[in-house]
């Protein structure tokens, strides 16, 4: 069982670093240094102070009661919505910006969707004194403008991107082109485990932080320490579900499920759904499950959620589900609107619309849940959301 990338970096016939050859120097460069940061314990304590006395690590797990007794399940909430600024993005950009300074590079671009990724970016350039630039579609600018204002509040840049769909695929083309052009002075901070090797692998290393805690606060040694059975996660480019999946993808007690974007439905088109719905292709210098047209056209994603409206996944998520390490499954946009109330009105918790997709799979096959323990990870709070809910009036 492949569980860390060859020296291609591929994840079977996924991965890889399909990337113009002016980046492949700096690619090669980010390899060697992010390997020799992890085996160094120096960067690694420095890592783990920040990310308990700044991101507010651990994340406890929450047994939901009312959702558990009403879904006939036992379910638990990874509280990743409880991390500094509301996401886990923050994990992997306090290390990511620790390696930034490391590599003695002043200058951080990104990528945001649901701006999540942008906060958290903008929050570690502001920590450790880095200057920031996020590449954000227009349309997201419009639909998560408190996310826009806080990453400004936080001296980034935020820059709309207008071409293609402007969206997150959009954003990353951006960023990317940037990146092209200021790679000696740059460094490129990618929100989720896509893109060329070495950036799946680096982001998965920062983000299993969240599944090896969940491994330790529930092993079973208590009866309110009960070890799960099956984990859920949403998935858009994926490093929130590959950063609970991994450190249980050896373990065939736990089934693992990745929830992506039905959006209006499968069949209609206009949805989000790569792995269950797409094919394999190149994007954004990997090759992994993609939407694309009979031509190897990129498709447009459409989903409700801003973090899961993109064409491609992560290339580690595209090997699971080859080597049925886990499953990927769907949830509409109205489905995860439903999960959403559903989630405020019970237990007091506003989720963030991505992993309300998670929710509403849990909701649908609750008759296949029933009785078993269930860990939904919460992977984001839900303020940021808010506004477009309202606005539609459900």
């Amino acid at each position: 069982m492949l569980l860390s990338p060859d020296e291609r970096g591929r994840f079977g016939e996924f991965g890889g670093a399909f990337a113009p050859e002016t980046l492949m120097p700096a690619l090669s460069e980010l390899e060697t240094a992010f390997a020799a940061a992890w085996a160094d314990p120096s960067f690694r304590r420095d890592l783990d102070a920040l990310l308990g006395s700044y991101v507010g690590r651990p994340t406890p797990v929450y047994r939901a009661d009312r959702l558990s007794e009403l879904l006939g399940m036992d379910l638990w909430l990874k509280r990743e919505d409880l991390a500094h600024t509301g996401a886990h993005k923050i994990n992997n950009t306090v290390g990511q910006g620790l390696l930034t300074t490391r590599m003695g590079k002043p200058r951080v671009i990104a990528e945001t969707g649901a701006g999540q990724h942008g906060v958290a970016t903008a929050t570690a350039c502001a920590l450790l004194g880095l200057e920031c630039v996020v590449y954000m579609g227009a349309k997201d600018v419009e639909r998560q403008r408190l996310n826009v204002y806080r990453m400004e509040m936080l001296g980034a840049e935020v820059i709309p991107v207008t071409s293609g769909a402007s969206t997150l695929k959009d954003a990353v083309s951006a960023a990317l082109r940037d990146w092209v052009a200021t790679v000696e002075n740059t460094h490129y901070i990618i929100g989720s485990v896509v893109g060329p090797h070495p950036f799946p692998w680096m982001v998965r290393e920062l983000q299993k932080v969240i599944g090896e805690e969940l491994r330790s606060q529930m092993d079973g040694s208590a009866p309110d320490r009960p070890v799960p059975e099956v984990i859920v996660a949403c998935v858009g480019g994926g490093s929130n579900a590959m950063g609970i999946f991994y450190p249980y993808a050896a373990d065939p007690t736990v089934d693992l499920v990745g929830v992506e974007a039905a959006g209006h439905g499968l069949v209609t088109g206009e949805h989000g759904a790569s792995l269950v719905a797409g094919s394999p292709g190149v994007i954004h210098g990997a090759r992994t499950y993609m939407l694309q047209d009979d031509s190897g056209q990129v498709l447009e994603a459409h989903s409700i959620s801003a973090g899961l409206d993109y064409p491609g996944v992560g290339p580690e998520h595209a090997y699971f589900k080859d080597s049925s390490l886990a499953r990927y499954e769907t949830a509409t946009d109205a489905q995860a609107l439903e999960a959403f109330h559903l989630m405020a009105s019970t237990e007091g918790i506003i989720p963030a619309l991505e992993p309300s997709h998670a929710l509403a799979w849990i909701m649908r096959s609750r008759d296949e849940l029933a009785g078993k323990t269930v860990v939904l990870n919460l992977s984001g709070r839900g303020d940021k959301d808010v506004e477009q809910v309202a606005s539609l009036g459900f």
